[in-house]
Order: structure tokens, then C-alpha cells, then sequence
């Protein structure tokens, strides 16, 4: 099976602070992958070096074999990853509609021409009509993304960041903040949106984590300490006593 993600020995230090250390993993094409672990782990100081928002002070971090390690985000974007945010990061003030589009537009090469009109785009205009239906906010396509509910905006982020047609997606805590309701349905919608692609993931809800990833790494003080498949990691020793506790019962 090809690998969607490599990292090689992979640093990351602040001053005299090690963040993160000797980290390597390899994600395989078409895999669910989540990284778990307590607070201050590194976790989203990982997802930060894989898409390109830090430079790691050591190590090689590859796409798809080719390295990206030093790459700005834009370029790796347009190898094929993107991602999402711990924090909502939508345009409030433009519609559900306008905040696809955006994204489309972006993902399709069309750039700012003042003598065209987005409305006559019609592939822009189908691909966002399709992504809005697969995120099921089709309803509230004209309302600003700032008055839909805190779980439609999780929704309508993911569907900006599969709007590109990326196959490698990265989602940080998709799920933080959400109702158990809200949780079900926001699982069943990445599932659903991340068929056929390589998704990593970051996520606290270990009920998220054990019912999505097909394999699961467990990052502790900036270290890998295991990985594997959901059981795996469930009965492994070293995370019940680092991580999971009674959690793992």
C-alpha cells in the first residue's frame, strides 16, 4: 500500500524547548489515522509542520514520497492536503454559499478579473451546489456562515477544506465542543465526505477516535510511544498508564 504521509525523524524546538521530538509515522493511502494524547502533547504543533504553517528544525516530512518539509501551506495545498482549524475559521459576514465558492474558485485557478462574473462559472457553480448538499446545509445556503450554529460551521469548515478536491485531509478536533447528537452527526458527515481519501485527525473524544480510525497514534511529551490499530492501542500498557486510563476499559 502507498504511503499518503511520511514523516522522518521529524523535530520541532522553541528556543531551548523540544515540542516535539524524533517523531516517525507513515499514514497509508486511503487510511483514517487519528494522533491522540493529553494536552500539550504537540498534537497541533504536528499538524502545523505537515501542512506547512511551521518549518520543523529537524526531519523531512513528505507527500506522497515527494518531501514538503519547507514548503509554504499554499504549495502543499496544491499537492493535494488540507486542512482545518482547532478554532472556526469561516467568513462570518459572507453567506454558507460565498464561503464554498471561495474555496472552489481558489481550488479551480480562477482568479480576480473584475470583467467576469463568478455566477457565470457554471463548474464552480455545480461543485459548490454539490459540496453544499454533501455538508446538508443546502437550507441555509443565503444565511451568514456567523448565524449558523457553532456544529453547521464545524460542517460548512470541512466542506471548505474537501472543496479543493484534496485526497489528503487533515481535521483538528472536528468535534470539540459539540453536543453527543451534534458528535453522531459530524462522524457520520467526515466518514462520509472522507471515503476514498486519506484523512489524519486529531480528536480528544476517544468514542470519535475508536469508532472512525482505522489506525491510531499516541503522542505523549512530543514522542510517538504507539501506534496501531484501535484494539492495539486500547490494551496497550504504556498508553493506559501515559493517556487513556479508565478511558481504555
Amino acid at each position: 500500500m502507498s504511503t499518503a504521509i511520511e514523516l522522518r525523524n521529524v523535530e520541532k524546538s522553541f528556543g531551548v524547548t523540544a515540542v516535539i521530538r524524533d517523531v516517525n509515522l507513515k499514514v497509508a493511502a486511503g487510511e483514517r489515522h487519528a494522533i491522540i494524547g493529553p494536552n500539550g502533547a504537540g498534537k497541533s504543533t504536528l499538524f502545523n509542520l505537515i501542512s506547512g504553517y511551521m518549518m520543523p528544525s529537524k526531519g523531512e516530512i513528505l507527500l506522497r514520497d515527494k518531501v514538503v518539509s519547507g514548503l509554504p501551506p499554499y504549495q502543499i495545498n496544491r499537492r493535494g492536503l488540507s486542512r482545518s482549524f482547532q478554532v472556526t475559521n469561516v467568513f462570518a459576514n459572507m453567506t454558507v454559499w460565498e464561503n464554498l465558492r471561495c474555496a472552489v474558485l481558489w481550488a479551480t485557478g480562477h482568479k480576480y478579473a473584475f470583467w467576469k462574473s463568478v455566477d457565470n462559472l457554471p463548474e464552480v457553480r455545480e461543485r459548490t451546489a454539490q459540496i453544499l448538499q454533501d455538508i446538508s446545509l443546502t437550507s441555509r445556503r443565503d444565511i451568514p456562515a456567523g448565524l449558523l450554529t457553532y456544529a453547521e460551521q464545524r460542517a460548512l469548515e470541512i466542506g471548505i477544506t474537501i472543496a479543493g478536491g484534496a485526497d489528503v485531509i487533515l481535521l483538528d478536533e472536528p468535534t470539540a465542543g459539540m453536543s453527543h447528537a451534534e458528535t453522531e452527526r459530524a462522524v457520520a458527515l467526515i466518514r462520509r465526505l472522507t471515503e476514498g481519501r486519506t484523512l489524519l485527525i486529531v480528536e480528544h473524544d476517544m468514542s470519535v477516535v475508536f469508532g472512525l480510525a482505522d489506525r491510531i497514534s499516541v503522542l505523549v511529551y512530543g514522542k510517538i510511544i504507539a501506534s496501531g490499530t484501535p484494539e492495539a492501542i486500547r490494551n496497550d500498557p504504556k498508553v493506559k498508564e501515559a493517556y487513556l486510563g479508565e478511558e481504555a476499559a
